[in-house]
């Protein structure tokens, strides 16, 4: 049987399951009432890991949930096709597919051989974590201009071979690898 978990234990990347879908748990706030005798409520925005919706809900602190049967498992990125993106499980060597709504916009920094870390619940894929950073290569920038990095500050846009667009510190040219912050979308320097 699984194990229950408090309301008031889960925090911030928690999985737990509630109304018989697995969660994630995006921001907990715990809030203690002023008067005596009230009740300590817990409002979490959580993820709903299989139709991806985003929503705020208040729990009584002694409201109990399952943990979910998640399990990760590292998977490397192989192709797209009109089915979605196939990875190839590195335990099971199983080719699994996820469509467009598990993926959201993990393509953004997906080539062909990323290891990420599939979510699997009750056996079946439903989604994907990305690293916290990849590094992809800049197919398309400015050029450079003299005195570009003497403010140090200053940047321009940059195409990636994935086709997503980020700023770029001006002495980044084309074909150089840059450190992407998956959470973020901001470039980190070069890779």
């Amino acid at each position: 049987m699984a194990s229950l978990i408090d309301a008031v234990e889960i925090k911030r990347k928690t999985y737990f399951e509630f109304e018989n879908a697995p969660y994630l748990c995006l921001e907990a706030e715990v809030s203690t009432p002023s008067a005596r005798g009230a009740q300590m409520l817990v409002r979490l925005k959580m993820r709903n890991l299989i139709t991806r919706a985003v929503f705020d809900r208040s729990f009584k602190a002694s409201d109990k949930f399952k943990e979910p049967d998640l399990v990760e498992a590292k998977a490397s990125y192989l192709y797209s096709d009109a089915d979605g993106a196939n990875f190839l499980d590195q335990e099971t060597y199983e080719t699994l597919t996820l469509t467009g709504d598990m993926l959201g916009d993990a393509m953004d920094f997906l080539v062909e051989g990323s290891i990420v870390e599939l979510l699997k619940y009750n056996g079946n894929p439903i989604g994907l974590e990305l690293p916290q950073f990849v590094d992809l290569t800049v197919t398309e920038t400015d050029p450079a201009t003299k005195g570009d990095s003497a403010g140090g500050r200053e940047t321009k846009r940059a195409k990636l071979e994935t086709g997503i667009e980020v700023r770029v510190p001006p002495f980044i040219k084309e074909g150089e690898k840059v450190k992407i912050n998956t959470e973020t979308r901001e470039c980190q320097g070069r890779a």
